[in-house]
């Protein structure tokens, strides 16, 4: 780097205007101009020149800064340093920092007249600050005209810093008038050497005043608060939390260290409990350590982190040291077993890239959820380790936990690692594949994976229900032809599928196929498919053929009694549906369930039939014991609505241990309009607009409903 030998010259001045008018006069014209144009030419350079300081001093490649400066100054000798260039390098100096070199800029400062800027000198004070200069702080600061508040609050805060605070409450008490950052600065200062007393007096003056305090200086008066000053720092949590500073990291870890301070550690856990893990850093989980550390002699006491708040910690800990320490304590205050707990002590294992440590956790376990299962499969996932992370997806299928969306996302990873090692090739591996993309929605990537792998019978009857459950009953349907003419033969469920597709797409010509290949390969004692038959037949349109086989079925359970009741009930043969479930009863070997009675219900409303289904709700409770759901209500409102018995309907609503949903209103809403029931609509209109934040739809239905009425004013105004 080049060194001042000397001071900088001053700047070039500017052109006077007669000098221009006698250049014109003159016909001396073209000298001016290139005169100019040259001083635009070197502005522009230095603007460009000073756009590259700002950049590498942000970028905080301070040294390459200074080196800029001084190649500004030995190499363009017609660009010189304006007041921005100046104090972008001194933030350099002192930053990195680099008295001599600040010095230096000092001088040159005084000498170009660029001292008195105020963000020349403001950073005159940040780079002595930062050299620990206290003499020179002041003696910049008593040679500015006009401090601004930055000013005030630097040389506050370097008196604080480098042991002048005396000075520095002199210094503030003569301010003759002071801003809310020089409070704050007064605040910090004082508490952080220990000037307790005249710290809280000035953090009770800005209360008093108005004034707002920031985070640092909420921070070191909750930190430096001990029993003997516990109200008053409960005082000042009350304040942080109404002001929002607790989601802070600093302020967060000031109020912890109070309790601590002064052992409380109940009111320590639950401060760190009320804020969000992205609130913490380092530091909190230092406190906390060093908190619970001590927290043996307390428990006699009955106080001790809660559960949340070793979830807390672990969840957002990266340090393996201090994650041992925080699961050890969990562990001795009895949290093992603790679902919660455990899933962040594996997760915080595997952050830190111990397997071993997350699977030990896992095992032993008891009560795993689907989180549990979800961080030790993404762990093995992450590490590459295909082998182990299918093992745990099909040991969590086997266990009866159901996949999510973050499952299937690192699903997929286990996919690609299973494919690179080559166990694709494991007939049971890709069977498991196939149906996990099936169940997220993935079809292509399903077939393709079917198509490349070997097949089994399981294989076929995964790809025709993903095809079916995916909305693609063709595809399913030419699946089961395929299957049909290779060597493997299909067993129950694949009929019970690919009837089931039949029923969706009403394809009566491909049923009644399935049904006679059923027939002459002896699958018809299977009731199963006996039931899948008759919802398909009266799904295609021939309630006989449902009939038909109803009755040539072996054996008729609950499932049987149901599909032939909503069967009659589809064709609109309520008097039939009921009479079947006399028959059922009848027989009595099958008990009717609840979809029973919603199929019966459903028959009835469809019919108009009110005294029976009257009859079979009071079965329902009386004879069954079982309490009405919103399916039997909203069938039995919407019976009674259409036959204009609105008051009959309202009561069964009221009568029924059950808070109706919105639907339920909206069906006797409807009624209402169709009756002319103003009373009841006015009802159930202020409840929907009170459930639903002013849905316009009910404004629209209440007014046609006055309208019904003849009230033709009042429905204009109610639109």
């Amino acid at each position: 780097m080049h060194s001042f030998l000397h001071l900088f010259p001053t700047t070039t001045r500017s052109l006077p205007c007669s000098t221009i008018s006698h250049a014109l006069s003159t016909q001396q014209l073209k000298p001016v101009l290139t005169t100019i144009t040259e001083a635009s030419l070197n502005q522009h350079h230095l603007i460009q020149l000073n756009s590259r300081l700002a950049s590498l001093t942000r970028s905080t490649r301070y040294q390459d800064a200074l080196c800029l400066f001084d190649e500004i100054h030995c190499l363009h000798h017609n660009v010189k340093p304006d007041h921005y260039t100046l104090s972008t390098a001194l933030k350099a100096c002192a930053s990195l920092p680099n008295l001599e070199f600040g010095t230096k800029l000092h001088a040159y400062a005084i000498k170009s007249g660029f001292k008195p800027y105020s963000h020349v000198s403001n950073t005159l004070l940040f780079l002595y600050s930062k050299t620990h200069h206290l003499a020179s702080v002041e003696r910049v600061f008593n040679e500015i005209e006009h401090p601004d508040v930055y000013s005030w609050t630097t040389m506050l805060s370097s008196c604080s810093k480098l042991g002048g605070i005396s000075y520095a409450c002199e210094v503030f008490d003569k301010m003759p008038k002071k801003e809310v950052a020089v409070w704050n600065v007064m605040v910090t200062g004082c508490m952080e050497n220990w000037y307790q007393v005249h710290g809280f007096d000035l953090f009770k003056q800005m209360h008093f005043l108005g004034l707002k305090h920031d985070n640092y200086s909420f921070a070191s008066v909750l930190s430096t608060c001990y029993i003997e000053n516990l109200g008053f720092g409960r005082q000042v949590q009350a304040l942080v939390v109404k002001t929002g500073f607790l989601f802070r990291a600093s302020v967060l870890n000031a109020a912890i260290t109070m309790y601590f301070n002064c052992e409380d550690v109940e009111n320590a856990c639950r401060v760190l409990e009320e804020v969000e893990c992205s609130v913490y850093d380092g530091i909190t989980f230092n406190v906390m350590i060093d908190g619970l550390l001590n927290v043996g002699k307390m428990l006699e006491a009955c106080l001790g982190p809660s559960e949340l708040t070793f979830v807390s910690l672990m969840s957002s800990c990266s340090c393996r040291r201090v994650g041992d320490q925080v699961y050890a304590q969990a562990v001795k205050l009895g949290f093992e077993q603790s679902t919660s707990v455990s899933n962040a002590a594996i997760t915080m294992y595997s952050t830190c890239g111990d397997l071993n440590a997350a699977r030990l956790v896992f095992e032993r376990l008891e009560q795993k959820d689907i989180v549990s299962w979800n961080t030790l499969l993404s762990t093995y996932a992450q590490r590459s380790s295909s082998s182990s992370a299918f093992v745990i997806y099909m040991e969590m299928r086997r266990s009866g936990i159901e996949p999510d969306e973050f499952t299937f996302g690192k699903f997929i990873m286990i996919h690609a690692l299973v494919f690179k090692n080559g166990l694709i090739s494991r007939v049971q591996v890709s069977n498991a594949l196939v149906s996990s993309y099936s169940k997220h929605e993935e079809m292509n990537q399903a077939y393709q994976l079917f198509q490349m792998s070997p097949k089994n019978l399981i294989s076929w009857n995964t790809i025709i229900s993903g095809f079916f459950l995916n909305g693609f009953p063709a595809q399913g349907l030419e699946q089961l032809t395929k299957l049909l003419i290779s060597n493997l033969r299909p067993n129950s469920y694949t009929f019970s599928i690919a009837i089931s597709i039949c029923a969706s797409i009403s394809s009566l010509n491909n049923g009644k196929q399935l049904h006679a290949y059923i027939l002459r390969h002896d699958f018809s004692s299977e009731t199963s498919l006996g039931n899948a038959l008759i919802t398909m037949y009266a799904k295609c349109g021939t309630l006989n053929w449902s009939l038909r086989v109803f009755n040539e079925m072996i054996a008729n359970d609950s499932i049987s009694w149901n599909a032939l009741i909503s069967a009659f009930a589809q064709h609109g043969e309520g008097k039939e549906a009921v009479n079947c479930f006399k028959a059922m009863k009848g027989v009595g070997r099958v008990k009717p369930d609840q979809a029973t009675f919603t199929a019966l219900l459903s028959a009835c409303s469809h019919t108009g039939l009110v005294d029976d289904a009257t009859w079979i709700l009071n079965s329902m409770v009386n004879e069954y014991g079982f309490d009405p759901g919103e399916d039997h209500l909203s069938c039995m409102v919407d019976l009674l609505g259409r036959a204009g018995y609105l008051d009959e309907a309202e009561r069964v609503i009221d009568s029924k241990h059950i808070e109706p949903c919105s639907n339920i209103w909206w069906t006797l809403f409807s009624s209402c309009a169709a009756h002319s029931n103003l009373r009841l609509a006015r009802i159930i209109a202020k409840f929907l607009l009170e459930t639903e934040q002013n849905n316009p739809s009910v404004y629209v239905l209440l007014s046609n409903t006055y309208a019904a009425a003849g009230q033709w004013e009042e429905a204009a105004r109610r639109r």
